[in-house]
């Protein structure tokens, strides 16, 4: 590569402004007010409350890097890569980026990204004031915008990972930190027999009421409210994990699978969905951005798979089998993990 092409990619990979560009295009609606029909930078900055001059020098960003052209002199149009910030779009970024929203909001924790690099902490409380979970507690919207983003195609999202594990030996399920239910309606598709827990925080609880009522689980499933640091307020044959052990670190970690170890019945097994990486496949560019989101977010971090025989371990469960899963939602496969106490596994 030539020194001029290794400067021009390297000021690409250190900007903070096109990231930013795209989060302020996105939390502004410019491509969805665009197809609306105000093409101009000063019609969109009438429609946007903002100032005509800083919107044009955005927008003049935007042609630049490829999320808008111009098609005429003055007028503007979303390219290809434009139309995914559109809020119908199935790919959802428009949702992701927009800085009112849970996710992008978390992301100016990178402007932290040194001290999180330093300390090994999170820094989502150095901007806002307090820990990531402790704002969603206290700020219904952000706890909504997070409960939709998680849930965001969950009518397909948990349909490979519930077809990979036999359900007919199973009487219950406990699904701890379930969001809104996805897995379980999933579940309850494949095994009517399958009765449910679902413990969650209390805002999440109340909207997982209200999504299984919705899917007609409501005599089949029970939500409740508790913490799952503490002895869980169920028993079952599988207890579910979720995306859930990724926000904490390892001693946290341990604890939930302790919480859940606890809870099993005879012959119990616990499930864990999550990215599941060898670890000669753990420096691709997703596995490390999300790995980097949690540590900066919540002080978490993706696993291998060397890293989850000995978190279980630790626990004291062993992975008793893996079942790789492409995922309709991500761009990378996931894994269903079946972890089952020490000595159990056959």
């Amino acid at each position: 590569m030539k020194d001029t092409d290794a400067l021009r990619t390297l000021i690409r990979l250190g900007s903070l402004h096109t990231p930013m560009a795209v989060r302020v295009a996105a939390t502004l609606r410019l491509v969805d007010r665009i197809q609306a029909g105000a093409d101009t930078a000063r019609e969109l900055a009438a429609e946007t409350g903002t100032d005509p001059d800083a919107l044009t020098r955005l927008t003049r960003h935007l042609v630049a890097v490829g999320v808008l052209s111009e098609p005429a002199p003055g007028r503007l149009a979303p390219t290809e890569v434009g139309l995914m910030l559109a809020d119908d779009h199935p790919a959802a970024q428009r949702a992701w980026h927009d800085m009112d929203q849970i996710v992008a909001r978390a992301d100016v924790g990178f402007i932290r990204l040194l001290d999180a690099v330093r300390e090994g902490r999170p820094t989502y409380a150095d901007v806002y004031g307090r820990p990531f979970y402790d704002d969603l507690a206290g700020r219904p919207d952000l706890r909504e915008s997070f409960e939709g983003l998680m849930a965001c195609d969950q009518d397909v999202a948990y349909d490979a990972p519930a077809a990979a594990f036999d359900w007919s030996r199973v009487r219950h399920v406990c699904d701890v930190g379930g969001g809104t239910g996805g897995f379980l309606i999933a579940i309850a598709r494949l095994a009517p027999h399958v009765t449910a827990t679902l413990v969650e925080l209390p805002g999440t609880a109340a909207a997982a009421r209200e999504q299984l009522a919705a899917a007609g689980l409501g005599g089949r499933t029970e939500v409740v409210e508790a913490d799952f640091f503490k002895p869980l307020p169920c028993t079952a044959d599988v207890m579910i994990l979720s995306f859930v052990l990724l926000n904490w670190p390892d001693e946290e970690a341990v604890r939930i699978l302790e919480r859940c170890a606890e809870s099993l019945e005879p012959g119990g097994r616990i499930l864990v969905y999550e990215r599941d990486d060898l670890e000669e496949n753990a420096s691709n560019e997703l596995f490390t951005e999300l790995d980097l989101r949690m540590l900066v977010f919540l002080g978490g971090r993706l696993r291998t798979r060397d890293a989850w025989w000995e978190l279980a371990s630790r626990a004291g469960l062993e992975v008793e089998s893996v079942h790789r899963l492409p995922s309709p939602t991500v761009p990378f496969d996931l894994s269903l993990l079946v972890l089952a106490p020490a000595g159990e596994a056959p």
